[in-house]
């Protein structure tokens, strides 16, 4: 009978307690289940330039509780350089899977290539795929524009030009003129490029990108663009690309200002395709210069490009 009476009351107190603890646990349960994951970051590549800019910000803790938190894990991701990296949405970001829906919609990708126009070009993506559950995981796999081969070839034979053009004392700005009168004089527009109608007339250049300019003489606005990204970065000049919807070309910080600069547009095509052009109209203007020429082109979003105002 004892035994019994010692027994309930054991009972009793365990009950009590847990029923007095109950909140505790239950809170620290949701908490386990519903808190995110830890994020594994790897070390960046030497390409990452870890810069802030209006519309795109770098950041540590890829936890996104925002749509701009949002663009801004995937941007540093981009800027990273990684292949692939995971990350979860909170709880507290109901919306972060439907947005992730709208911006890796393969058909348009806009977003993801108005973020890839930040990042160095050997950062930059050729294809870009994002996988997610209804969990939260987040995970992007990238592939990358230039290849481990294409990126040596490249920097070489920027060191070699560079060699050529660049003598001590020279100033920002005349090594910039060097390198956009080089460039211009070694390349022409590959008017083949886009030929999608008739296949056997379509380029076999790599006009899109560096390897075009720098070997093959040949380039699209994207290879222009590219390649003077690359020396922009090595002088350690802040740099993106600007694109409208049909063209692209760079932006940069000098002298306090931000700056336009086309290649494409001073190595015009003209009817004698003999003849090599070589103009300075779009080198190094700002925005009211460029606005003042009154090509549709150059009509890009100010809400993006936001330095460029």
């Amino acid at each position: 009978m004892k035994k019994r009476i010692l027994t309930i009351l054991i009972c009793l107190i365990l009950i009590g307690a847990t029923a007095f603890y109950l909140d505790k646990i239950t809170s620290k349960l949701a908490s386990y289940f519903n808190s995110t994951p830890k994020v594994s970051i790897e070390k960046k590549n030497q390409y990452a330039k870890e810069k802030d800019y209006k519309y795109v910000q770098t950041t540590d803790t890829f936890i996104p509780y925002n749509y701009q938190d949002l663009l801004n894990v995937l941007y540093t991701i981009l800027d990273a350089g990684y292949d692939n990296f995971t990350f979860y949405c909170p709880i507290e970001y109901q919306d972060c899977i439907n947005d992730i829906k709208q911006i890796s919609n393969t058909e348009k990708n806009e977003v993801l290539t108005t973020i890839g126009n930040y990042v160095h070009p050997y950062n930059n993506f050729s294809t870009i795929r994002i996988e997610y559950d209804t969990a939260g995981e987040v995970t992007v796999y990238v592939t990358h524009l230039y290849s481990d081969e294409e990126i040596d070839k490249v920097s070489n034979e920027i060191n070699r030009i560079w060699t050529s053009l660049v003598s001590e004392g020279m100033t920002n700005k005349e090594i910039l003129y060097a390198f956009h009168d080089y460039i211009i004089n070694h390349t022409k527009y590959d008017e083949k490029y886009e030929n999608e109608l008739d296949t056997l007339g379509k380029t076999t250049y790599h006009s899109d990108k560096a390897i075009g300019p720098l070997f093959e003489g040949y380039a699209i606005c994207s290879g222009y663009t590219d390649t003077m990204s690359i020396v922009l970065d090595r002088l350690g000049i802040d740099n993106y690309k600007v694109a409208s919807n049909t063209h692209v070309w760079n932006a940069l910080y000098l002298d306090d200002t931000w700056l336009h600069l086309d290649l494409t547009w001073d190595d015009p095509v003209s009817e004698d395709r003999s003849k090599n052009n070589l103009l300075h109209k779009f080198f190094l203007v700002d925005t009211p210069t460029l606005e003042s020429f009154d090509i549709e082109e150059h009509t890009f979003d100010k809400s993006i490009y936001r330095e460029l105002k």
